[in-house]
């Protein structure tokens, strides 16, 4: 944990410069390959990676508080480096061949990733041939590989399963499409695939996943990786946003401290206790958000440490509580935003690009809440739950 500690330590000494390079990589719609090589100095890729790779198998309320700080410094960067970062606890669950083919010669091999189902995927002697278009794949000019999910098809039209396939960068090309109005120094552009042999070691079911059963921890033996991904994955969309609305509420209550509202005779913002209220609700959702996931965090590391089986309620419930804490942290945005008065619509106002960051990830198909409420509710009525994701 000394190791874990001093990655959190070295990360939270480099965000003055991440906070200055945000507009640059809004500019450049991608972050610095200097950004990249700087998180990867503090070792924070190294974090949920296997020690018999040089990792810190540290836990992961350590890996999500370093996401928070670096998306609270700059959106885009907190949002690559959580997606990038997780990567690496999924690549612990393949099998060992290959782990050795991504690892073996550069233990600081990155990957990117895109899995919606969106291609096209064919069984065959010794593995899958995979063609297609598969969009959103954050930092995928930092990496050499890519996780892409598809279906394998079955009999008729039944999928006989749904997999993550692994792809050397030598296999892929990244099509430039990433313009949008938030998030837009995340890179997220499109990989396309042209009948790329993949051998099945470099595949894994999410079947086995949800089942925490899979080949790698045969020999990545940590607690950490007997977590389910529908409990690691999304949260590593919910912390950046929370991550964004920790820095809109610190630069909020920076610009509040001195604005004057003109509208209202010169009285100073920070006397208005309207606005106080609004700041109030604003910092109770934001904590609320975080505290919940790093008590759920906690309780499944404790279950998995202690070698107990996780629950499905309390698998529902983390669910839950990532929509939950999604919302929580757009509600606080949203209001302080709102608070903030016309200056902050301009460009040159850091609550503006806070304000498009969070609602950008917002709409990731993971942050769906009728769907992971409605799966909670059903378990709460004894019905029947069927979701990878859980």
């Amino acid at each position: 944990m000394e190791g874990a500690a001093a990655v959190a330590s070295g990360v939270r000494e480099l965000l003055p410069v991440l906070r200055d390079r945000a507009q640059e990589a809004e500019d450049r719609r991608s972050i610095s390959a200097e950004t990249v090589k700087s998180l990867a100095a503090t070792g924070f890729f190294r974090l949920l990676q296997p020690a018999r790779f040089g990792g810190h198998e540290a836990d992961p309320v350590t890996f999500f508080g370093c996401v928070r700080d670096i998306a609270a410094a700059c959106g885009s960067t907190g949002w690559v480096a959580s997606v990038i970062g997780v990567h690496n606890w999924q690549m612990a669950l393949f099998p060992d061949r290959a782990q050795q083919d991504v690892w073996g010669d550069d233990p600081g091999t990155l990957m990117s990733s895109s899995y919606a189902p969106t291609g096209r995927i064919t069984a065959v002697e010794g593995g899958y041939r995979v063609s297609g278009r598969w969009s959103f794949s954050s930092g995928s000019d930092h990496a050499s590989w890519v996780l892409l999910g598809g279906i394998v098809p079955g009999a008729g039209d039944t999928p006989a399963d749904f997999r993550t396939f692994l792809i050397p960068a030598a296999d892929y090309t990244i099509e430039d499409v990433w313009h949008t109005i938030g998030l837009r120094g995340t890179g997220s552009n499109d990989i396309v695939v042209a009948d790329a042999f993949v051998p099945a070691y470099r595949s894994l079911s999410f079947a086995d996943t949800a089942r925490c059963v899979c080949p790698g921890q045969e020999l990545n033996t940590a607690p950490l990786y007997r977590i389910p991904y529908g409990s690691i994955f999304p949260y590593t969309i919910t912390t950046p946003i929370i991550g964004m609305a920790t820095g809109a509420y610190d630069a909020h209550v920076t610009y509040m401290r001195e604005r004057v509202r003109a509208a209202y005779a010169g009285v100073r913002a920070a006397e208005d206790p309207y606005s106080q209220v609004r700041v109030a609700r604003a910092a109770a959702d934001v904590d609320a958000a975080w505290l919940t996931l790093t008590a759920d965090m906690r309780e499944l590391m404790d279950l998995v440490t202690a070698g107990e089986k996780l629950p499905m309620r309390l698998r529902l419930r983390v669910r839950r509580d990532q929509v939950r804490g999604t919302e929580l942290a757009i509600q606080a945005v949203d209001r302080l935003f709102e608070n903030s008065g016309g200056r902050a619509i301009y460009t040159s106002h850091p609550m503006q690009r806070y304000w498009r960051d969070a609602h950008a990830g917002r709409v990731h198909a993971i942050n769906d809440p009728e769907r992971a409420l409605s799966m909670y509710g059903r378990g709460e009525f004894g019905l029947s739950v069927a979701d990878a994701m859980v």
